[in-house]
């Protein structure tokens, strides 16, 4: 929110702020130009469903912020992430996002940001790029990443299978391919592993 009121100067932009929770309602009632996105947050995996030209309906998540006029159906994504974090820029680069920001940079940047993506632009600050060769580097497709992010919050074969509407065979091949890619003994050392390198 405090985000968006610091955006809401800007006399050209018009700002709506929203959780994830909210954001797909929000994108359909609104009609953003740009979503800009923290990609650290957990909930941020629902991101991946998001893709450049696509219409953001359904399932579709697009939070905090965006401007311009509104007639877009089609946002583009401002992703914003923590520098030495490669899991959250390779959650970006598969949802489609047009501009990288590091959450350290300037309103001023963001801004620049902001208005660079609404007219097509590719943005990307240059403190990710190291960020950009180590995301290059996770070994973990996005559907894998997605199991494991929910096996880190704690959820079970059953509820995992229930989210992703996959049957439990599949999610547990998933941990199994997980446990195998990462090197590690079972599934709580994957997560432990993957949490330390930033992936989820």
């Amino acid at each position: 929110m405090a985000l968006a009121a610091l955006l809401g100067r800007e006399p050209d932009l018009d700002v709506f702020s929203t959780s994830w929770r909210g954001a797909a309602t929000a994108a359909r009632t609104t009609r953003p130009d740009v979503c800009v996105a923290d990609m650290d947050s957990p909930d941020a995996v629902e991101c991946v469903n998001l893709r450049a030209g696509e219409a953001r309906t359904g399932d579709g998540r697009c939070p905090e912020g965006g401007g311009g006029e509104r007639a877009a159906a089609r946002p583009v994504l401002l992703a914003l992430t923590t520098t030495g974090r490669p899991g959250p820029l390779r959650r970006a680069y598969e949802a489609g996002a047009l501009g990288y920001l590091s959450k350290n940079a300037s309103p001023d940047r963001l801004v620049e940001g902001i208005r660079h993506v609404a007219k097509g632009e590719r943005y990307i600050d240059e403190t990710l790029g190291f960020g950009f060769l180590q995301a290059a580097e996770i070994p973990l497709t996005r559907r894998e990443l997605s199991v494991l992010s929910l096996a880190a919050e704690g959820a079970s074969v059953g509820e995992i299978a229930r989210s992703l509407h996959l049957s439990n065979g599949t999610v547990r091949n998933y941990m199994a391919a997980i446990t195998r890619k990462t090197g590690a003994r079972n599934r709580v050392d994957a997560i432990r592993i993957s949490r330390g390198a930033g992936w989820v």
